[in-house]
């Protein structure tokens, strides 16, 4: 039996599909890796394979020439056959799944590079291991919260200096031999698309600066900095500055924007909530708008940083040496957390007194956001 093509066979101009990743932050933290990807391959035609919901993210970026979508009940085959008529040369699966490795098999593509996981690795002709800083969100049990919030002050392990995710996926494009070393995330809206939206939510004549505040998390409670902690920010900083706030959520946080902007006593136009008033590619363009970013560790966070515009984000059940915003260490962004041992905990809801969010103090996010205008 032939043995399958290796990766070094490529033709001159490939025709590379990516298999993206399902979720916005994640999706965010693959651009430098696709950036990375088109350097590599000028000539390529690189298209990316993602989720409908995430159409609007990939508009005009620089890496890519084609973004193929899916709907949420399209079958693998269905997906596969679509592909096949694409005829790519190389299939990049960044996803672990097994269905993420299935599509691009399905669809004939006799090039699969992907890491190695259960239930998949027969689907790929090319496997890399894990890489040795990489480090898995794994969730505490109650337990083990217990026993860490015991630990003496200085007990806390850091996890190491590449264990962000953006090099994972910049290690799958190394073995193409693309450059490994991390670039920012990068994102683009056009400053048409700014003006449209401005014109069409009236924001042209707003008192600046304009400052974003998104308090919601998808997730669930353990990623939301207290939302009276976001009001007392929020009042604070209008206190010592003339700004207009935006306040950025989905549908689902409707509620929680309208109790904040009703807490938010100021002049005509200096707080509007634009909650589940926005699409994507809106969304997108109003935080390039905004001058700063005050939110949690969400979607949004990572769609602002890699627009540029910065962010400060309390992290408490998460890990910004794992998901921070932007290049880790940038300074342009503030990361704000507590001593708490027990964080990260990964959890949805924290099983305690919920100590690493509390224990954020409103003062240094109100320091933080003067300090990033």
């Amino acid at each position: 039996m032939k043995p399958p093509p290796t990766i070094s066979h490529l033709p001159a101009k490939p025709r590379i599909l990516v298999r993206g990743t399902n979720w916005l932050g994640d999706a965010v933290m693959t651009t430098p890796a696709l950036l990375r990807l088109r350097e590599k391959f000028p000539e390529a035609h690189i298209a990316l394979l993602a989720p409908e919901k995430l159409r609007d993210v990939w508009g005009h970026h620089p890496a890519l020439n084609q973004t193929i979508t899916f709907a949420p009940d399209e079958s693998v085959f269905a997906v596969g056959s679509r592909l096949r008529a694409e005829r790519f040369d190389l299939a990049i699966i960044l996803p672990n799944s097994p269905r993420s490795a299935l599509e691009p098999w399905l669809a004939g593509i006799p090039r699969r590079l992907g890491y190695t996981r259960p239930w998949r690795d027969w689907l790929l002709t090319l496997c890399l291991s894990s890489r040795p800083d990489a480090i898995k969100m794994q969730k505490r049990t109650v337990d083990e919260i217990k026993h860490l919030v015991n630990q003496p002050p200085g007990f806390r392990r850091r996890p190491p200096a590449l264990a962000h995710q953006i090099y994972e996926y910049l290690h799958l494009m190394s073995a193409l031999g693309a450059n490994p070393e991390p670039l920012p995330p990068q994102l683009v809206v056009t400053p048409k698309e700014v003006e449209a939206v401005t014109k069409k939510f009236g924001l042209e004549n707003l008192v600046r600066p304009i400052l974003g505040l998104n308090p919601g998390a998808e997730y669930g409670p353990a990623k939301r900095w207290p939302r009276d902690k976001f009001i007392a920010a929020a009042h604070e900083i209008r206190h010592r500055i003339n700004c207009t706030w935006l306040i950025f959520g989905g549908p689902a946080d409707k509620a929680l924007a309208d109790h904040i902007e009703s807490k938010l006593p100021s002049p005509p136009n200096a707080v509007l909530d634009l909650a589940g008033k926005t699409n994507l590619r809106e969304l997108m363009a109003l935080l390039k708008f905004c001058q700063v970013l005050l939110t949690n560790d969400t979607g949004p966070m990572h769609l602002a940083a890699a627009l540029g515009t910065p962010v400060v984000v309390p992290f408490g059940s998460t890990s910004p040496e794992l998901t921070g915003p932007g290049l880790p260490g940038d300074p342009l962004h503030w990361v704000l957390k507590s001593d708490a041992l027990c964080s990260p905990c990964f959890l949805r809801e924290c099983p305690i007194d919920f100590r690493c969010m509390n224990n954020i103090s409103v003062q240094k996010a109100v320091e933080a956001v003067l300090s990033a205008i």
